[in-house]
């Protein structure tokens, strides 16, 4: 009977041992899209260092808001998002950690008027396309805020970022504001257009993270780390002169873009070094940390009834595994 039971319990460990070591084989599925601090995966990705790290990886492709629902959804473990997306997202109930700042929007987020407007200030009484209650009507109120205007001085017309290029070559308004790819495609399509105020105008407005779930974080933190060691890999050889080239060949490969014409988008982009990244993520208040600027964000989000309630700022913050790197 002993004996029996004996047999039983080992039976049951070895199930237990089988289904324990099937589920840390699992791939972390992480999710990047269309933004060249997320793009620059690939270069890892092609080059084989995940595996090199000793990290079982899953990158999927996605649009942008795409991305962000299926991890909503459960579907991903991390994905690549702005701070002020992180709070949207959470507050629907897909919380996420920020523990990875891969950059700062650096120009590629623009306000773009029609030929024959040549300031922010010319843009009174004017219809401007943007994406209403996302970050790129965040870049608009601080620009109107920095040149003496507000929303009030102004139409919005709400236009989803991707349709804003053909929005402005129609006429329909006469300025939008978008991110690359969509803000360089607008200039290209309507020759004369300009762009009158960018993200270098308010560095740190726009982080640009990697977000993981809770569960995900806690339970593969080696893992993780891994993949951050992985990504520094990535930076330093995007920033090598002598790696530069293939590095952005390899990214304008992801996203069917000439490398030189990519070179723009990645120069509007300040990828940021280890020791740039540790400093943004130290508690502070302004758009000099990523605490201070996500509370901007938060603010943003409650004015405009992105959602009721301020948000938790430091629960979606995870600084400790940038201290261990």
């Amino acid at each position: 009977m002993k004996a029996t039971m004996k047999k039983a319990v080992m039976g049951l460990m070895g199930l237990f041992f089988i289904a324990g070591s099937a589920h840390a084989a699992e791939p972390l599925r992480i999710g990047y899209s269309d933004w060249p601090g997320w793009v620059a995966w690939e270069i890892g990705i092609e080059k084989g260092w995940f595996k090199e790290a000793g990290v079982d990886v899953k990158f999927e492709w996605f649009d942008y808001v795409a991305s962000m629902d299926a991890f909503a959804a459960g579907k991903l473990d991390a994905v690549g998002m702005t701070n002020g997306d992180t709070l949207v997202t959470g507050s629907a109930g897909g919380k996420g950690v920020m523990f990875l700042m891969n950059d700062y929007s650096n120009g590629n987020d623009m306000v773009i008027a029609k030929p024959g407007i040549e300031s922010i200030k010319d843009l009174k009484g004017k219809k401007i396309g943007v994406e209403v209650g996302f970050v790129s009507h965040l870049l608009l109120l601080n620009a109107l805020e920095d040149n003496g205007m507000t929303e009030a001085d102004v139409e919005l017309v709400n236009v989803p970022t991707n349709e804003t290029p053909q929005v402005l070559a129609s006429g329909d308004v006469d300025a939008i504001v978008a991110w690359q790819p969509s803000s360089g495609t607008a200039l290209t399509l309507v020759p004369g257009s300009k762009a009158l105020y960018t993200s270098r105008d308010k560095p740190g407005l726009i982080y640009d993270m990697y977000v993981a779930s809770p569960q995900s974080l806690a339970n593969r933190r080696d893992d993780y780390k891994k993949v951050m060691q992985v990504w520094y890999r990535i930076v330093d050889y995007l920033m090598d002169p002598a790696t530069r080239e293939d590095a952005v060949s390899i990214m304008a490969s992801r996203v069917g873009i000439d490398p030189a014409e990519y070179k723009t988008f990645i120069d509007g982009t300040k990828i940021l070094t280890k020791e740039e990244a540790a400093g943004f993520f130290k508690d502070g208040e302004g758009f000099e940390s990523i605490y201070g600027s996500t509370k901007i964000s938060d603010d943003f989000n409650v004015a405009n009834k992105v959602y009721d309630k301020p948000e938790d700022i430091k629960s979606y913050i995870d600084p400790s595994l940038m201290a261990e790197m």
